[in-house]
């Protein structure tokens, strides 16, 4: 590890475990969806019953595929774990960890609360569930992983359905008691949109004070152009409120800078605070991060940074990695951390999560980033 990035991940450390109580007095507002996830491997040789040999890259799969094109062929899946899941659930989830006071909102089971979603509900302070989750299949690979959605019961993800469960009023308080609000999978969320212009024409102007919001737009390569840029629209107008953050993956990062015209890039830490920076810019927001996997960049009105993370290369799971980068740099935001300490704060939550396999607390964060591992080839 760098002396200078040794330095700020010392310095970071100390910071959050001098925060514990304020940690504990910080409210976060987190929504709106709601996924059971099955952690699958795809079978490549199966040697007996209870020993396999998994398919170690989408590549592999991918050529697999093209194989039987003119045939058939049959894939085996082993289901590994099943788990909450959504990118609300878990940002909430790791949020909750560090030991903010949650609530959550979104599509968790009617009327009970799935059984996956138990730890999640223990842990927050408020859940209200609005319809029944969707399921996703996450095929996980070496190089990435595939996403298999069932995405039905996510229409009723909706405004009547919202201020049904609960109201106006209480919407609004729920709002000013939170120092953070998220909104996370606008993407599969079809009516996310139209929520966020009644929260702009009904709820936000009746808040006291700013607060940050954290925003996850969750993959919108299979929205049009026109989609994103009106959501991007009212993200802006979000502004007279609160403070923005859009956090983007690369491959979302590059399918927003087409939208807005802000210019291709590569993966050079020089590079993608560059495209922060004009993402932020062209639409308007307080702030812009991109975390690809090696590390994460990000660009405020005053400033530029990067951050290397601890890219392990074999994971213990990466389906949920960039939900806990989301939580750990937004919470460096609440704690008013500076933008390169909030990064290193957002890749060590990512980090340890990918090698333990589960959120860390507050203490655990801050161990993990006092001694933060170098990035791995």
């Amino acid at each position: 590890m760098s002396s200078l990035r040794a330095r700020i991940a010392r310095e970071t450390a100390d910071k959050l475990r001098q925060a514990r109580e304020r940690v504990s007095q910080l409210g976060a507002l987190v929504g709106l969806d709601g996924f059971v996830d099955e952690i699958i491997a795809v079978v490549d040789k199966r040697h007996d019953f209870d020993r396999y040999q998994a398919m170690p890259t989408i590549e592999h799969l991918g050529r697999r595929i093209l194989g039987a094109v003119g045939h058939s062929s049959n894939f085996e899946l082993v289901v590994k774990r099943v788990k909450q899941g959504g990118n609300g659930p878990i940002m909430a989830g790791a949020l909750a960890a560090a030991g903010t006071r949650l609530t959550y909102i979104g599509c968790c089971g009617l009327p009970n609360v799935h059984p996956v979603f138990a730890d999640l509900q223990a842990a927050a302070v408020r859940m209200i569930s609005i319809a029944e989750p969707g399921h996703t299949d996450a095929l996980e690979f070496g190089d990435g992983k595939i996403m298999l959605g069932k995405h039905a019961s996510l229409k009723e993800v909706n405004w009547e359905n919202l201020v049904r469960h609960v109201s106006r009023q209480e919407l609004v308080e729920l709002v000013n008691a939170s120092a953070l609000v998220a909104m996370a999978n606008w993407t599969m969320l079809p009516h996310m949109t139209d929520i966020w212009l009644h929260l702009a024409d009904e709820i936000f102007p009746h808040t006291v004070g700013r607060r940050q919001m954290f925003i996850d737009l969750s993959d919108p390569e299979k929205r049009t152009a026109e989609d994103m840029a009106g959501a991007l629209a009212l993200l802006n107008r979000f502004g007279a409120w609160l403070d923005v953050t859009l956090g983007l993956n690369l491959k979302e990062a590059i399918e927003i800078a087409s939208v807005v015209g802000a210019g291709a890039a590569d993966e050079t830490p020089a590079d993608l605070e560059r495209l922060a920076a004009a993402i932020r810019e062209r639409v308007g927001l307080a702030c812009v991060v991109i975390h690809p996997r090696s590390g994460a960049a990000a660009a405020t009105a005053e400033e530029t940074a990067w951050f290397a993370g601890p890219f392990v290369a074999q994971p213990k799971i990466s389906t949920g990695a960039g939900d806990h980068f989301n939580a750990g740099f937004a919470l460096g935001q609440l704690l008013s951390l500076s933008l390169v300490e909030s990064l290193c704060v957002g890749v060590a939550t990512s980090g340890f999560y990918v090698r333990a396999a589960h959120s860390p607390s507050l203490d655990q964060l801050a161990d993990f980033i006092a001694a933060l591992p170098p990035p791995e080839a």
